[in-house]
Order: structure tokens, then sequence, then C-alpha cells
């Protein structure tokens, strides 16, 4: 399992990082997770074939998660010419929210044939789900009023697990989703500064003994988590890096 850090950021391009989207290549095939708004810059940048990705996982529907599907849609279906069917998995409400945003972005843009099918699957809270040889599982955090939803994730792939948080304040669904995981990417947006609706990294570590993963990165970094990087003892996503597992 291979992982990329496309986009690392926050929604207001701190530290002038690119918003999350992260590339994830193994041998059940290639996936996202979540695809912000600055995605398709990013995976151009990084060089990345886009056709090869079967799968986009999207943890809830804000801009900086979300607002790169219209993009890497419009894309393939005008520029890298795709032909393979594209799945894109998100909380509940994902169909209506994938047309609302293409129909923002490019209207007209929706209904339009293409050359590749893409097939809109929900994914709820507590369910376990296979795609191809990746089984994902999503939990319920706490990011904005519960019907947003929002959700983290667990992948299994092979003997290799990889979670995230997603954007979240401290729930017990963490412990599930990140515990004793080879890679547990986390959302620390503060050091000590209770921020509602985010991670700060104090209130992560205070947690970590009980989810014990083997490795931590962490992500989704304000101003005042930048400029602490030389003195954190923990390992930081950056735009580029990349992670074999």
């Amino acid at each position: 399992m291979k992982l990329t850090f496309v986009g690392s950021g926050d929604a207001f391009g701190s530290g002038g990082r690119f918003q999350t989207c992260f590339h994830v290549e193994t041998a059940a095939g290639s996936f996202l997770i979540d695809c912000g708004a600055s995605s398709m810059i990013a995976l151009k940048r990084a060089g990345i074939d886009r056709n090869a990705i079967g799968t986009i996982f999207i943890t809830h529907f804000h801009g900086d998660h979300f607002g790169g599907i219209p993009y890497f849609i419009l894309d393939a279906q005008f520029f890298s010419k795709r032909r393979e069917p594209l799945t894109i998995v998100g909380p509940p409400g994902l169909k209506a929210w994938v047309e609302r945003v293409m129909e923002t972005t490019f209207p007209g843009s929706f209904g339009a044939r293409r050359a590749f099918g893409i097939d809109l699957i929900e994914i709820a809270p507590g369910q376990e789900t296979a795609f191809g040889g990746i089984v994902a599982r999503a939990e319920l955090v706490r990011h904005g009023r519960p019907e947003g939803p929002f959700l983290a994730y667990r992948f299994a792939v092979g003997d290799r697990v990889l979670a995230y948080t997603g954007d979240t304040e401290w729930t017990e669904a963490l412990i599930e989703i990140g515990r004793e995981a080879d890679l547990l990417i986390a959302e620390a947006y503060t050091f000590d500064k209770k921020v509602p609706l985010h991670l700060d990294l104090r209130t992560l570590e205070d947690n970590l003994p009980r989810i014990a993963p083997k490795c931590l990165i962490l992500t989704h970094m304000s101003e005042d988590m930048l400029a602490r990087l030389a003195d954190l003892p923990y390992e930081t996503a950056e735009d580029g890096k990349t992670i074999v597992l």
C-alpha cells in the first residue's frame, strides 16, 4: 500500500497547502480519500494517473473535501478520456450532493453523456463494504450538525489497515476507527486550543494510548500548528509526501 498526500491543508490554504486529497495505490487498485476543490491541480502536479483511480471516498460535503469532484469528472470526460467506470463513495445524501455541486460549478454538467459510468454509493455509519479488494468501514464523527453527515474511515487491504479521522472534534468513534491501524491519519487543527468541530493535538494525545496506531501522521493543520512543526514529536503530512506500508 502506497499513500501520497496529494493535498494536506486546511480549508483556507494555511501554509500554501492544497486541500485534502490522499491517493492510495494498492494491489487491489488505486483510490482517493477526499477530493477538495484544489485537488485537480494537485493531482496533475504530482503526476498521478487519474484514470487509474477506481474509487473516491468522501468523508463529508465541505468544499475542501468534496469540491474537486466536478473537476475530476469533467477532466475525465474531456481531457484524460476515461473509459473505465468511476465509483464515488460517501455519506448518505451523496447522490443529491454530487448533482448539486456539479450543477453549481458547471450548469448542465450532471446529466451530460460520458464514455464511462459513475456509480454513486452511499455508505452509512457503522457499515462495512467491500470494493474489490478494499474493505471500507465508516463511522459517524462530529464536524457539524449530525445530519451532515460526517464520516471517518477505516480501510483494510490485505493485511494492512489505513485509518483517517476526517475533520472532527473528539468522539469515541475514533478509537475503533484507528485501533492498532498500520497508519492513522489524524486531523490536528490546533495544538491545544479547543475549536468546536475540530480536533486539537492535546486531545488526540490524551486518547492515543486507547487507539494505539502503529504509525500516526498529523494533517489538516492550521497556521498555529504549522508554526510548531519543528517541535512536534509526531510525523506530519505535507503535500507530495509518500508513505509505503
